[in-house]
């Protein structure tokens, strides 16, 4: 009777299912570490992710429920973390985890752009674009200032709008292009709605940019739109 009582008295998640959560990390990272990434699911990506948040714990139906929730692993990492606290069993260590993961994505892509020409290595771009804003709930303005050799001297948020809307002043791009010593410029914005559609008013701000840029001797190499459903490039769209 004396056993029976003790283990009643254990924490939640501590005795009978124990064995069990604790045996599926251990496959799960030995399955991860033999096959590696392409044999886990976004779930299970997660899941290795969150262990170490959460060690006592079977987290293969809050990995589950969050990407049930934002859609896919890229999603959750990106989600801010006011909404990932709403998920019930998200607290801050696992929130911060997901951060790591997410600076270190952005990290890893950037460190493919600075120093190489951006211009052949066009792909890279793209990646380090998409990484860093195709995710973000609210729209982001981005510049690229590239040098004579076209490699990347800064890359900067100028500007973080709403969720349909950013405001651009094509005289402050200008600016700090000059500020830095620029021959060249990329523009890159997000919109939130997943869409990488041009609209008619990314359309004029970039003409805008372009003309007050021009005289002053700075290229707009191109404008990126990123979005969960892809990218739209003008220079490929023939709109620049």
């Amino acid at each position: 009777m004396a056993d029976k009582q003790d283990k009643s008295e254990e924490p939640a998640g501590l005795s009978d299912s124990a064995p069990h959560y604790h045996g599926h990390r251990e496959r799960l990272r030995a399955r991860f570490r033999e096959a590696g990434s392409d044999a886990v699911s976004d779930y299970e990506l997660l899941e290795l992710v969150l262990f170490r948040a959460i060690p006592q714990r079977d987290i293969k139906p809050l990995a589950k429920e969050l990407i049930a929730k934002f859609g896919s692993f890229a999603e959750v990492v990106a989600a801010p973390p006011a909404r990932l606290n709403e998920i019930k069993g998200m607290g801050e260590s696992a929130i911060t985890e997901l951060k790591i993961v997410q600076a270190a994505a952005n990290r890893l892509a950037r460190g493919l752009v600075k120093k190489r020409p951006v211009l052949s290595s066009w792909s890279s771009v793209l990646d380090y674009c998409r990484t860093s804003m195709a995710f973000a709930d609210k729209e982001q303005f981005r510049l690229l200032f590239l040098d004579k050799r076209n490699q990347l001297i800064a890359d900067e948020v100028q500007q973080t709008g709403t969720v349909d809307h950013t405001p651009v002043y094509p005289r402050e791009v200008v600016k700090r292009a000059l500020e830095l010593s620029a021959t060249a410029i990329i523009l890159v914005h997000n919109h939130p709605s997943g869409d990488p559609t041009p609209s008619r008013a990314d359309i004029q701000m970039t003409q805008s940019i372009i003309d007050v840029a021009k005289p002053l001797g700075i290229a707009v190499h191109d404008h990126i739109i990123v979005g969960k459903e892809g990218h739209a490039s003008f220079k490929g769209l023939r709109l620049i």
